[in-house]
C-alpha cells in the first residue's frame, strides 16, 4: 500500500471515529493494516473518537422473563432477567465484545498448550469484590468448581465435564487442565452461568450474599420483581457510566412498552413485534433490531410417547410452515431454522444441508408408518417465551391440521415457566439465547447427559462426534464433524426449530450506545447497564 493510500485510509478511519460509526477494536485493526503502531493508533483514536460517554443518572430497564423462583446461584440462572442482572453485578473470565469478538474480563490474557489441553488465564490485578478485597486465583477456582463434580446441580456442569483439574499457579493466574483438547475454552468461559463469586474458607463458592466484582453493586433484590444497583467505582474495565441501575421485571409486553412510552423506564427488552410499526413513529423512541444466534425451539421429550417414535417427530417437523410464521409472527425479524441448534451466526454453519419445507403429505405418510394417524398432542407455551409465542403455536396448530394432526396449545403462566414447564412437560416452546460456538450449544442442549438436554435425545454417534470435534484442531475436519452432527439432530433429534429471532428492543432517545451491539444476548449482550450512557 502506498503512503498516499495509507493516508486516505487513516483519514477515513479518523472520520469514522469522530462520527462514532466504528468501534475502537475495528479502528485499531484497520490502523494496524495501514502500518500504524499500536501506540500511535491509540493516540489517533483518542484525538479522533467521538466525545466520551457522559457519566451520571439512573438507568431504568424494563426486563421480560423473571420468576419468583430465581436465585443468586449462578448454576441455576435460566431466565433472561437473571442473565441481565448477572451481567450487571458479576463478572466472567472472558466476555463477548459488541463487535462479536472475544475480549478480557477478570482474565486479562490467556494462552494454551499446542494440543489445547491446558489453558492458562492471567487474572486482572485490578478486579475487586464489592465487599472489598482483590479477586484471587482461589476465588476463580471456587467459581468454576461450583459447576463441577458429581454433587454439582449446575446447568453448566456439562460444559466442564472434561476439566480434570484447575491449578493456582501462585502468580495471579490459573491453569485449566483438560482430558482432551478444547479450542473453544476461552469462548466457553463467557457462558452466563460461569460468573465469578468469592471463595469460602473451605474452597466452595460463596454465592448467597449476592457479592460480585462486576460494574455495579447489587443493593436490593426481589426475585421476579426488581433489582437495584450502584456503580462499583473500582470496576476493572471501562464503562459503568450510570450512577445507579434499576431493573424492573415486566413480563407483560404491553406493560413494558407502555412504561417506555410514558418514560417510566429508559429501555425495555423484547418488543411486541406486532406493534413495532406503531412504536417506530414515536420520535422519543429508538429501536434496536439485531440479528442474533438466539433460537426458538420446540423440544419433544424423546422418552415419552408419542415422541419416542422418530417418524412422529419428523412428521411434526414437516407440519410447520416456517416462512409463514416468520412473516406473520416475527414480522420478518428472523432467520429460518432447520431443526439443528446451530445458527448462521455461529461458525461452521452447514449451509449446504437442504432446508426442511412444509410438507403435510409426507407428514401423513410418516404418521401412517408409525401407526399414529389422527395424532393429538399438547404443546405448552407462555407469553414470556417470545413476543407472539402463543400466536406462533396457534398458527402452527392450524398448519398441522393439514397433516391430520391436532395440536392443543396450552397457555402456561409466565411465572415459573422455566422451572415448572420446560424440561418437565412432554412438549413446549422455548427461547434460547445465543451461544458463541456450536460446541457450547450442543454440549448444553444435545449432549446425552447434559442437565439441559431439553428433548432427552440420546444418539451415540452424535455424542461420539461431539467429543471428537471439541478436540479437533483441523478446521476442515472439525467442520465435517459439525455437518454430520447437524444432520443427525435434524433427522433424528427431538427439537423443532422454527426460526432464529432477531433481538428487537428499544430505548428512549437520550440513551446512547456505541456503533456495535453484541448479538449474544438482548440489550447489547446483557451489558447495556455497563456499556450505555445518557446523552449530554
Amino acid at each position: 500500500m502506498t503512503k498516499n493510500k495509507d493516508q486516505i485510509l487513516l483519514d477515513k478511519l479518523a472520520d469514522a471515529a469522530r462520527t462514532g460509526t466504528i468501534s475502537r477494536r475495528s479502528f485499531m485493526n484497520y490502523a494496524a493494516a495501514a502500518g500504524v503502531t499500536a501506540s500511535a493508533a491509540t493516540g489517533l483514536w483518542g484525538t479522533s473518537a467521538k466525545a466520551a460517554p457522559s457519566r451520571g443518572g439512573i438507568f431504568r430497564l424494563g426486563a421480560h422473563d423473571g420468576n419468583t423462583s430465581d436465585t443468586h446461584d449462578p448454576g441455576t440462572y435460566v431466565t433472561f432477567s437473571m442473565i441481565q442482572v448477572a451481567h450487571t453485578f458479576r463478572s466472567y473470565l472472558t466476555l463477548i465484545e459488541p463487535d462479536g469478538s472475544l475480549g478480557p474480563d477478570v482474565a486479562s490474557e490467556w494462552s494454551a498448550t499446542p494440543d489445547a489441553k491446558e489453558w492458562t488465564f492471567t487474572l486482572n490485578p485490578g478486579a475487586t469484590w464489592h465487599s472489598g478485597g482483590k479477586v484471587t486465583a482461589a476465588d476463580v477456582i471456587a467459581s468454576l468448581n461450583h459447576h463441577r463434580g458429581e454433587s454439582s446441580t449446575s446447568a453448566a456442569k456439562a460444559l466442564l465435564t472434561d476439566v480434570q483439574d484447575i491449578v493456582d499457579n501462585g502468580d495471579h493466574s490459573i491453569t485449566v487442565k483438560l482430558g482432551s483438547g478444547n479450542a473453544d475454552l476461552p469462548w466457553l468461559m463467557t457462558d452466563y452461568h460461569l460468573a465469578m463469586v468469592p471463595a469460602n474458607d473451605d474452597g466452595t463458592a460463596s454465592w448467597k450474599s449476592g457479592d460480585g466484582c462486576g460494574p455495579y453493586k447489587l443493593t436490593n433484590t426481589e426475585f421476579g420483581v426488581g433489582y437495584t444497583f450502584t456503580r462499583h467505582e473500582d470496576w476493572h474495565l471501562d464503562g459503568a457510566y450510570f450512577d445507579e441501575v434499576v431493573v424492573t421485571v415486566l413480563n407483560d409486553p404491553n406493560a413494558r412498552q407502555t412504561a417506555l412510552v410514558t418514560g417510566d423506564v429508559d429501555a425495555i427488552t423484547q418488543l411486541e413485534l406486532k406493534t413495532l410499526a406503531l412504536l417506530q413513529r414515536d420520535p422519543n423512541i429508538v429501536i434496536d433490531n439485531v440479528p442474533s444466534a438466539a433460537a426458538i425451539t420446540m423440544p419433544m421429550l424423546c422418552d415419552v410417547a408419542p415422541f419416542d417414535n422418530p417418524d412422529v417427530r419428523n412428521a411434526l417437523k414437516l407440519s410447520i410452515d416456517r416462512n409463514e410464521i416468520i412473516e406473520k409472527i416475527a414480522f420478518g425479524a428472523a432467520s429460518v431454522g432447520n431443526d439443528f441448534h446451530h445458527s448462521p451466526a455461529m461458525p461452521y454453519w452447514p449451509d449446504d444441508i437442504p432446508q426442511r419445507e412444509y410438507d403435510p403429505e409426507q407428514a401423513k405418510s410418516l404418521l401412517k408408518k408409525a401407526g399414529a394417524e389422527g395424532l393429538s398432542v399438547n404443546l405448552s407455551v407462555a407469553d414470556s417465551v417470545y413476543s407472539g409465542a402463543v400466536d406462533m403455536c396457534v398458527l402452527y396448530s392450524e398448519q398441522a391440521k393439514q397433516s391430520g394432526i391436532d395440536i392443543n396449545v396450552i397457555r402456561e403462566p409466565n411465572d415459573g415457566y422455566y422451572s415448572d414447564v420446560w424440561l418437565k412437560k412432554p412438549w413446549c416452546a422455548v427461547q434460547w439465547g445465543a451461544r458463541p460456538t456450536p460446541d457450547v450449544m450442543y454440549s448444553l442442549a444435545y449432549k446425552d447427559d447434559a442437565s439441559w438436554n431439553e428433548s432427552h435425545w440420546q444418539n451415540a454417534r452424535f455424542n461420539e462426534l461431539l467429543l471428537a470435534a471439541k478436540a479437533e484442531l483441523d478446521e476442515t475436519r472439525r467442520a465435517e464433524m459439525y455437518h454430520e452432527m447437524a444432520l443427525l439432530a435434524r433427522d433424528d433429534g427431538g427439537t423443532i426449530i422454527p426460526f432464529f429471532p432477531n433481538f428487537v428492543y428499544a430505548r428512549r432517545k437520550n440513551v446512547q450506545h456505541g456503533p456495535d451491539l453484541a448479538a449474544s444476548w438482548q440489550m447489547d449482550g446483557a451489558r447495556a447497564a455497563s456499556r450505555w450512557w445518557f446523552e449530554g
